[in-house]
Order: structure tokens, then C-alpha cells, then sequence
């Protein structure tokens, strides 16, 4: 993983491209980066953070599981999130978790979490039952394939009620203790425009769960999306977040218009990296930022190898042009 990582940052500090900014490389020494691998080496600080794709990104094009894997790995991706619909797809078709986990290994691509959905916060009494079953089964896959997190958003309740926080901390804490027996930790999942659309309401849940791997995943998107404040991001443990979702958004629509669809490739809308990155960077955090698109319009005028590489090669550009 850590060979493929400094190849594949060097390739960006010395192409032609210059992705990274480095002004001072020139057509000699990308000639001499090719030809000579001991000059392979460059510090972490060059790109801190991981870069992976969460297979919505491509969903479009309705390429098998296995192929998704071997297209992120050939683009150069750190890691990557599945769907677990995919996966079981996959094994309806005949193939095996295990078969996708020597697949992954085999092309140091890490499993940074898996996405499934269920109603464990719910306030009925039974469909909360039944999420616990569907949750402990989609763990169960997650292991199997190697992953270590999988998504917890919030659906099965229409708003968050504050007097009812210790309640769902509590409930949060319930799939806590289930990953503690399956060696899978849910990630309490903030969507824009869904009940949970508050940091500080996401914060509360993960606090009151008091459990030590209670931790959230979060979305630039859907941070602006859910009117929260990238400044609050002072207030949060980067260290404990394993991956965050990175995209973009445009000016128009209005903020509260948005859709998860209107999402564009980092750099081309107007989210702040410049100065929201090292706020996540002076936090703490050091996982995964994973690309997480639903963008019909790419679908329809891209092909699927151009989405992965415009979804690496821009991610690469916001992190460097940071200056974390």
C-alpha cells in the first residue's frame, strides 16, 4: 500500500500535468522519475490524506462489483467504499466476499466502509428489531470482505428531536455493541437534507453513545447542504474519522434547493478548500477522503475510465493546492 502510494504521488509531483504545483520540475526530471526509482520517494505531507472513491461516483455505467475494484485500482486510488446491494449482487452471481477481499489485497485497495442503509434508529419498536438483524447481517459481509466500517445514516425518523438525543445515543451506542461482536464499527452518517443534518446534532449522538469507537462520517456537500458551519469542524477529533466524503457543489441552486445529484468533481463548485482542508488537517484527520458523486450529466457524457480519473486527479488538486 505504501510503495503504490508514493509511486502514485510522485507520478502527480512530476508529471506534465503538474497537479501539485511544483513549479520547480521540469521535462528532465519527469524523465528521471520514470527511469529512476530511488528518486520514488516524497514525504507524506505531499498528499496527507488517502484518496478513494465511493462507488456512487460510477454507479451510472452499472459495472459489476469486481469491476469496480479492478477500474479504482487501475486509476490509482487509495481505497475504496462499496455498496452492499453490489456485493450481494456479486454473491448471487456465484462470487464469495473473500474472492473481492484477495482482490482488493492484491491491488492495495484499502475497504475504507461500506454503504448500507436500515431503520436502527427508528422509533418503532419492531422495525428497530428488524434493522438490528439487517445491520448485524451487513457487518457480517463487511468482515468477511476485509472492511473494518460501514455507514450508519440516519433513516426511520423525520427529524431529529433534541429532547430525544440520549435516546438515539443510545440507539447508536445498540449497532456500537454489535460491531464490537462482528469487529465492524458503524459511522454515524450526517446527510444534508436528512434528519440528521447537524453537526452539532451528529456530535451530541456520537458523545452520548460513550462508547470509544463511536465516530461520524461527514460530507462537504452535505455540511453545506445542512447550513452547518465548516468552522465547527474545530471542534471535532479529526483523528477518530476514518473517511470523509469529498465533492463539490455550485452557487446555484440556492443552498437549500440542492440535491444530491447537483454534486460536481472537487475544485468545480465553491466549497472552500482552501481553507476547510487544513482545518481537517490541524484537527486531526488523516483517513480517507473519498469521492462521493451522483451526477447524472458525467454518466451521460463521460466515459466511466474519465470520472475516475477526473475524480482522483482534481481530489489530488484541492488537497496540494491547500497547502496542508
Amino acid at each position: 500500500m505504501f510503495e503504490k502510494k508514493l509511486s502514485r504521488r510522485e507520478m502527480l509531483k512530476s508529471s506534465g500535468l503538474a497537479l501539485l504545483g511544483s513549479s520547480f520540475l521540469g521535462v528532465s526530471s519527469c524523465v528521471q522519475a520514470s527511469t529512476d526509482k530511488a528518486k520514488n520517494v516524497t514525504s507524506a505531507k505531499d498528499l496527507p490524506f488517502r484518496i478513494s472513491l465511493n462507488t456512487s461516483t460510477i454507479q451510472g455505467y452499472k459495472l459489476g462489483v469486481e469491476e469496480q475494484i479492478d477500474r479504482c485500482i487501475e486509476t490509482g486510488f487509495d481505497g475504496i467504499e462499496l455498496w452492499v446491494r453490489d456485493v450481494e449482487d456479486y454473491i448471487k452471481r456465484g462470487g464469495s466476499p473473500e474472492a473481492l477481499a484477495e482482490r482488493m489485497k492484491k491491488g492495495n485497495l484499502l475497504l475504507e466502509n461500506m454503504i448500507g442503509f436500515s431503520n436502527w434508529i427508528s422509533d418503532d419498536d419492531l422495525l428497530r428489531a428488524e434493522a438490528l438483524n439487517i445491520v448485524w447481517r451487513d457487518m457480517e459481509l463487511t468482515a468477511r470482505l476485509g472492511g473494518k466500517f460501514i455507514a450508519a445514516p440516519v433513516q426511520g425518523i423525520r427529524s431529529i428531536e433534541k429532547e430525544k438525543l440520549p435516546v438515539y445515543a443510545e440507539r447508536y451506542r445498540k449497532i456500537l455493541e454489535i460491531g464490537d461482536q462482528v469487529g465492524v464499527t458503524p459511522i454515524l452518517e450526517l446527510w444534508g437534507a436528512g434528519a440528521l443534518n447537524k453537526l452539532s446534532d451528529t456530535a451530541a449522538i456520537t458523545i452520548g453513545a460513550a462508547h470509544p469507537k463511536a465516530t461520524m462520517l461527514l460530507d462537504f456537500y452535505h455540511l453545506f447542504r445542512g447550513g452547518n458551519s465548516f468552522e465547527s469542524l474545530r471542534q471535532i477529533n479529526g483523528s477518530i474519522l476514518p473517511v470523509f466524503h469529498i465533492n463539490d457543489y455550485p452557487a446555484q441552486p440556492p443552498r437549500n434547493e440542492l440535491r444530491d445529484s447537483d454534486r460536481v468533481f472537487p475544485g468545480e463548485g465553491i466549497c472552500p478548500f482552501r481553507e476547510v482542508l487544513p482545518i481537517l488537517y490541524e484537527s486531526g484527520f488523516r483517513g480517507g477522503l473519498s469521492v462521493e458523486l451522483f451526477n447524472r450529466s458525467y454518466w451521460e457524457t463521460m466515459d466511466v475510465k474519465t470520472v475516475l480519473q477526473n475524480s482522483y486527479d482534481k481530489t489530488a488538486r484541492v488537497i496540494s493546492e491547500s497547502g496542508v
